[in-house]
């Protein structure tokens, strides 16, 4: 009985010492309030929840859900949010609560220091985006402040992580949050462009991908600033079009070939990975030699002709034919076409061949005189009529002229229109054969003897004949001899008697009318005749007394006719 009791009361004094223990433990215990923040520690974590330690009378469970796939393991320390310390089921805590309470901190104290914050753009928006911080805080970011440069398509910066500055904030307690991330990419390009002028140097390669196309090459994002990719330093060939080279998008390596840092401009070439053509031209090409070459382009003034990658030349449009006239190269050659032609000279300096076409051809004009000699006869066709001329087709590519003087040796052709057609085959003779200065002169009527020299021997100074009036002007009347030959009669010439004036004299002529004129003078080179007829009278008259003083002389009695005969004469 006494063992009983003795038992009896060691219980009821253990009993006693652990209610002092757990009053002493819950005195200990922090004091926690709702909505307090809280440290805990991961004590276990199921396909459900993950078991917090908060330093309470029981752990809080957290969905998993809350960690967005990040779990903890147990031993991690976890903040969170005290919703409710005495809980249906023990204290109810929440880790998306306090990420929304640290993140309000942390986007206060962003904006306060006008720092970043990092977030995900989520969708789209009228005007812009919505932007998610974390902490279930949503923020709106104008299409504007999105990127640094112009957006085409919005939805393809949805998902996009980046940093951004806390524009604009409307309240701690609820989510009316502007951002602005276009400010922190300009920043990072202008560090990322200033490390580049710093570190890289002319001549460095870099890499870049190809960003966007102009008519004059293509621009290099180099990490958020660009570079320019010069069509004349894709290759050292001819190159049209940039996008026969690189493709946008493409990841390519560049040699840096120039850089302005004030000008913020950065050049850089593809083709400066090889040797410079140039630097070997002489070694294979010379002047007068005859090369093979691809013509790669046309202008107005002739055509570009590649002789190798990087060697082009130039045939100006002179250059192509020995006797056609071109007027565009494209007469006779296309961008494609592979042909011969001569080097006529170059400039490595400035990186220029003037080539030749015509020069690996025979020049026709080296024998021409020994194939048309003068007097040789042409039948050609009329090819084009002039005002002073026509010329005439020898043969392809090669004319003959034939002056209007040429036409006839009696007829004053004013146009040779009035004689000859567009396409009217005649028959010539060669005048005159110039091979130097490119020149053949044609005649027509060099294939009848000259009448002109007919009519000088037959009509000498002094003679006379009847001819025919054809036309009567203002300084004096045209006369045709009988074998067609016309010469002018002076107007100081027609009338015998210097009372009468030129007015009245020619009064008693028309054309058409028969007259006796005196040759004063005949020039055949010049195919000019001068005739009068107040000479013609003279002559008549000294024939007449020479006639009458020989037939007097006979009957003796010379003296007194004479007299008679002259006072006579003056009364006719």
């Amino acid at each position: 009985m006494e063992q009983m009791e003795v038992e009896k009361n060691n219980t009821q004094d253990a009993q006693g010492s652990i209610q002092t223990q757990l009053e002493e433990s819950l005195k200990n215990l922090p004091t926690l309030e709702d909505g307090a923040l809280v440290d805990g520690k991961v004590v276990q974590v199921t396909d459900e929840y993950v078991f917090i330690d908060i330093g309470y009378k029981s752990e809080g469970k957290i969905p998993v859900m809350e960690f967005a796939g990040d779990l903890p393991s147990v031993g991690d320390s976890v903040t969170v949010v005290l919703v409710k310390k005495n809980g249906r089921n023990g204290p109810e805590v929440s880790k998306s609560k306090a990420d929304a309470k640290q993140m309000w901190k942390d986007v206060r104290k962003a904006f306060d220091e006008k720092g970043v914050v990092d977030g995900i753009i989520s969708k789209v928006v009228k005007g812009g985006f919505e932007v998610n911080l974390g902490g279930d805080i949503h923020a709106f970011l104008p299409i504007s402040q999105s990127d640094s440069q112009k957006v085409e398509k919005p939805e393809s910066l949805v998902g996009v992580k980046g940093k951004f500055y806390i524009e604009r904030l409307y309240s701690d307690n609820k989510a009316n949050v502007v951002v602005n991330r276009r400010k922190y990419l300009e920043e990072e390009i202008e560090k990322n462009r200033d490390a580049f002028f710093n570190n890289v140097k002319i001549g460095d390669t870099v890499k870049g991908s190809v960003k966007s196309f102009t008519s004059f090459g293509a621009f290099i994002d180099l990490g958020g600033f660009d570079g320019l990719l010069h069509i004349n330093d894709m290759s050292w060939g001819h190159v049209t079009r940039p996008k026969d080279f690189v493709k946008k998008g493409q990841e390519i390596e560049l040699k840096v070939i120039r850089m302005e840092p004030a000008e913020k401009r950065i050049n850089l070439s593809l083709k400066h990975f090889s040797e410079d053509p140039w630097v070997h031209f002489e070694e294979k090409y010379h002047v007068n030699d005859v090369v093979k070459g691809k013509v790669t382009k046309l202008t107005d003034f002739g055509a570009f002709i590649e002789l190798e990658e990087g060697i082009e030349g130039l045939a100006h449009i002179s250059e192509f034919s020995w006797t056609k006239k071109i007027n565009k190269p494209s007469d006779m050659v296309k961008v494609g076409d592979e042909l011969e032609c001569m080097i006529l000279g170059y400039d490595i300096q400035a990186g220029r061949v003037s080539l030749g076409l015509k020069q690996v051809t025979e020049n026709p004009w080296d024998t021409i005189t020994e194939k048309y000699p003068e007097g040789t006869k042409i039948t050609g066709k009329v090819v084009k009529l002039t005002n002073v001329g026509a010329f005439v087709s020898i043969e392809d590519g090669i004319d003959g002229f034939l002056h209007v003087d040429d036409l006839s040796w009696t007829k004053k052709v004013k146009h040779p229109g009035s004689e000859l057609s567009v396409d009217q085959e005649i028959e010539t003779v060669v005048v005159e054969c110039d091979p130097e200065n490119h020149r053949i002169r044609l005649g027509v009527k060099q294939l009848s003897d000259n009448p002109w020299k007919a009519f000088a021997d037959e009509y000498k100074t002094g003679s006379t004949f009847e001819g025919e009036i054809t036309s009567i002007t203002d300084f004096g009347v045209f006369v045709k001899a009988p074998n067609g030959i016309e010469g002018l009669v002076n107007k100081s010439n027609l009338s015998d008697d210097r009372e009468v004036p030129f007015e009245e004299a020619v009064k008693k002529y028309q054309v058409g009318d028969k007259i006796n004129v005196y040759v004063v003078d005949v020039n055949v080179e010049k195919e000019k005749a001068a005739f009068s007829v107040k000479e013609f009278k003279k002559k008549q008259q000294r024939d007449e007394i020479s006639q009458y003083m020989s037939s007097s002389n006979n009957d003796g009695d010379a003296a007194f006719t004479l007299g008679d005969f002259i006072k006579n004469s003056k009364q006719d």
